[in-house]
């Protein structure tokens, strides 16, 4: 961990607080997507209570998703003028009173408009504006940095899940929803408290760095949001996340019903979600650092391309222990899929505007996120089988793949505008 150094008689050191921030960041993706990746222990209760199809109850997910991904559109430019921290104390805010409600909900449509408002519009202030943040404190341990604070992200789909899951089975799913909501709000809007948006108003650059060695450069350089959009490169990252995000959430929602009906026990099944917590937090905290070191565009390529080979494996799994292998190698993949984007964003198009710029890449995410676990719930009730949207979602991280590798033979923005 750097230091940096302060005038007072003796040049005592005090840590970076660039860390400070990413612990921040850490805190508020592991409540408000733990929170979120609660909702495949809640779908039994919430058929049984409602008399709903899976499908139906699918689209709760898909509707959080889609708003904790698209608000980014809105979120992002917000932090950019007014500052990540009240943005993200807002959001965890919503979280909390998202989660409360719900546990009142008298019909599915109530549950609609608790979750999937609450939630999502709360992940959607909090998620793009912490990210943003973080970004502008690194540049050389930019992809470990990020790796860093959305390995919270994995860490709550490791404990989050189990943890609804015991809650449910010990007072009920309101109740549940009740507690989770106490904690979300708390914990989350403390931690949101600890994020800043500039390293220069702590007497330091990026990295930690001096300022007279950083100057203003990394923190204000950047590509106008209006003239980023229009590049190649804003277009190819966008089409692959697009694509790619059609399957992505599928494994989060419909993981869960899917071993139970291959006959592992809802107790065993569960574990699987914190299974992929576990690959993810392993692929968020360590494939990071590796990112920053061969570099994180062609980094970006290898995890579209490992989703692909995990979610055929999902294909065709069976059993608890091949779910199990899915789910570690999903995790990982996806994991660094997570960590490395918002980096490879900020490469590309400085970190002036990268909040504002991130949540317009996002929602690529949120209409993936919108469409591919509903979709996947109503073939379900259909066909009453999950081969087809799961092997349409290893064929679009395929194809979200060779769109990256396009994606890296155009001109980078940033560098572009440096060298005019």
């Amino acid at each position: 961990m750097r230091t940096t150094a302060v005038s007072t008689g003796h040049r005592k050191a005090k840590p970076f607080y660039g860390w400070f921030v990413v612990a921040a960041a850490f805190a508020v993706t592991f409540i408000g997507f733990g929170s979120a990746y609660t909702f495949s222990s809640f779908v039994e209760p919430l058929q049984h209570e409602f008399g709903a199809s899976r499908g139906a109850v699918s689209l709760v997910f898909s509707l959080a998703g889609f708003l904790y991904f698209g608000l980014g559109v809105i979120s992002g430019p917000l932090a950019d003028r007014w500052g990540a921290r009240k943005l993200a104390a807002l959001g965890m805010a919503l979280v909390g009173l998202g989660l409360l409600f719900a546990s009142r909900a008298q019909t599915i449509l109530q549950v609609y408009a608790a979750y999937s408002i609450g939630i999502g519009a709360g992940v959607g202030c909090a998620y793009v504006p912490t990210l943003g943040a973080v970004q502008r404190w690194f540049v050389r341990r930019r992809g470990f940095a990020s790796g860093l604070a959305v390995s919270g992200i994995g860490v709550g789909t490791l404990v989050m899940p189990p943890l609804a899951t015991w809650l449910i089975a010990g007072i009920g799913w309101r109740d549940a929803y009740l507690v989770l909501g106490i904690l979300a709000a708390l914990i989350g809007v403390g931690s949101s408290l600890l994020i800043a948006d500039d390293p220069r108003r702590h007497g330091t650059g990026p990295d930690g760095d001096p300022l007279e060695a950083a100057g203003s450069a990394p923190v204000r350089h950047g590509v106008a949001i209006r003239a980023a959009v229009r590049t190649p490169r804003f277009a190819g990252l966008y089409a692959a996340c697009l694509i790619s995000a059609f399957g992505v959430f599928v494994p989060f929602v419909h993981l869960v019903p899917y071993a139970v009906d291959h006959q592992v026990t809802p107790a065993s099944a569960v574990l699987l979600l914190g299974m992929i917590g576990v690959g993810s937090t392993a692929g968020r905290f360590f494939l990071g650092g590796i990112a920053d070191r061969v570099g994180r565009d062609a980094f970006l390529v290898a995890m579209y391309a490992g989703m692909a080979v995990s979610l055929a494996i999902w294909a065709v799994a069976g059993g608890f222990w091949s779910l199990a292998t899915f789910a570690l190698l999903f995790g990982v993949f996806y994991g660094g899929w997570v960590a490395i984007l918002p980096a490879v964003v900020t490469d590309h198009f400085g970190g002036r505007h990268v909040s504002g710029i991130i949540g317009i890449l996002y929602t690529s995410v949120a209409i993936g996120t919108l469409l591919g676990p509903s979709a996947a719930g109503f073939v379900f009730d259909v066909s009453h089988s999950y081969f087809i949207p799961v092997a349409i979602s290893a064929a679009a991280n395929i194809v979200a793949a060779l769109i990256a590798v396009a994606t890296m033979r155009t001109a980078s923005p940033v560098a572009t505008m440096a060298r005019s």
